[in-house]
């Protein structure tokens, strides 16, 4: 069975935790998309892991990790990842893979990512790591993949400096190298999680372009970056924030309001820990938005959506969610395409008693207080997709399984 894993928001939704916790049951996961730009925290305890491009099963040693035709790879990045589990005990041994169509970043195109966007008259504020360029290059079609390492004519028409750069990483690369799609047809009897990175709302064709990553972080992206079929793909989860961030620029209609919610926004920040795992970066912060969480299940066909951080609510009296804008004189209830709409739109919110205990300890959704079933309730009948999973703090054992995504029905 292959199930998908994608975020529904702007990224930073808690995918890793949720792929980690998923990833007891899979044999195999493969991370369809995305660069060093992303980073999934998992909590284990007392440890915590920054992954920034091995998927999140790497922490379970019978597992099989991929990385995917659609991620572009840094593999300075890649092996110091690798050399900082092993440092932490993890053997990764025989058990990360990379598709042979992934592209490699190369350190030139990081200055030229930082110098293209500080260029624009509206900065879309890359993390600078040359993701865009990589993908850029690939479009253009000047690009270099894992397979073209052998490739004598291909590798001659490098700079210099981009050959003696990937000199060093070669051998360990090739060694690692799979035709992916037919890795998968030899175990199509086994449980595969496909990983993906931001989130559907930050999707280069789906997203608030241009102000979007330049992958598919949709579940389509799955199939192309993941070398398989769509019909393969049984199920699609949608991992989203019982609230809303967004890194970076661009529109966000239920952002908190600086100079009346100041003190609201900051309570979800830090008690969210609401900063960039890849950059350390504060991520702006507000309302859950059910306008564009209803988009994002309908846009990628999501099954069953995976909501986190709820626990972050615990205290509060009342809980607002936006569940229509306001832009003008008109009601919208549908999520624009058009990014001056969705800046001026104003987001209709309504109101939820908070349930003023702590989640914490809960392990069952009948355990949880009514007026949080209500919130959870509510969510599914406006976006017409249950709740699934639902996470109430970081660690690993913190989540609880209304219905298992493993089962087709």
């Amino acid at each position: 069975m292959n199930v998908v894993v994608i975020g529904a928001q702007w990224g930073d939704e808690g995918k890793g935790k949720i792929v980690d916790y998923l990833a007891n049951e899979a044999q195999i996961i493969v991370r369809f998309s995305g660069g060093a730009n992303a980073g999934h925290t998992i909590v284990i305890g007392d440890q915590q892991y920054a992954l920034h491009l091995v998927p999140s099963g790497v922490l379970y040693p019978d597992k099989i990790v991929v990385l995917g035709a659609g991620m572009v790879i840094d593999p300075e990045a890649l092996f110091k990842e690798i050399a900082m589990l092993e440092e932490r005990g993890i053997d990764v041994t025989g058990r990360v893979f990379i598709s042979d169509r992934a592209h490699l970043v190369l350190p030139r195109y990081k200055e030229i990512d930082k110098q293209r966007d500080l260029a624009r008259k509206k900065p879309i504020g890359t993390t600078g790591r040359g993701i865009g360029m990589t993908y850029a290059m690939k479009s253009e079609r000047e690009g270099i993949r894992l397979a073209d390492l052998s490739w004598k004519d291909k590798m001659d028409e490098l700079e210099s400096a981009d050959r003696d750069f990937l000199e060093p990483y070669r051998g360990r690369l090739e060694a690692m190298s799979i035709d992916l799609t037919a890795f998968l047809a030899t175990h199509k009897n086994s449980q595969v999680l496909f990983e993906g990175a931001q989130g559907t709302l930050l999707d280069l064709d789906l997203g608030t372009y241009p102000y979007v990553s330049s992958g598919m972080s949709c579940a389509a992206g799955a199939a192309v970056g993941g070398c398989i079929g769509p019909r393969s793909l049984d199920k699609v989860l949608g991992v989203f924030k019982a609230y809303s961030t967004r890194v970076g620029n661009g529109p966000f209609p239920s952002e908190f309001d600086p100079e009346g919610e100041d003190a609201l926004c900051r309570f979800v920040r830090d008690t969210g820990r609401e900063y960039g795992v890849t950059t350390g970066r504060p991520r702006r912060c507000g309302y859950l938005d059910l306008v564009a969480l209803r988009y994002a299940c309908r846009t990628n066909s999501i099954d069953s959506l995976v909501m986190t951080h709820l626990d972050v609510y615990d205290t509060l009296d009342e809980i607002q969610a936006c569940v229509a804008y306001k832009i003008g004189d008109k009601l919208v209830e549908d999520f624009p395409a058009s990014i001056d709409a969705l800046n001026a739109a104003k987001p209709v919110l309504r109101a939820f008693p908070g349930w003023k205990q702590s989640l914490k300890e809960v392990r069952s959704y009948a355990g949880m207080p009514e007026t949080a079933r209500d919130y959870v309730e509510f969510i599914e009948r406006y976006c017409e997709t249950s709740i699934g999973i639902v996470s109430v703090g970081y660690d690993r054992a913190d989540t609880f399984i209304r219905k298992s995504p493993w089962t087709k029905y």
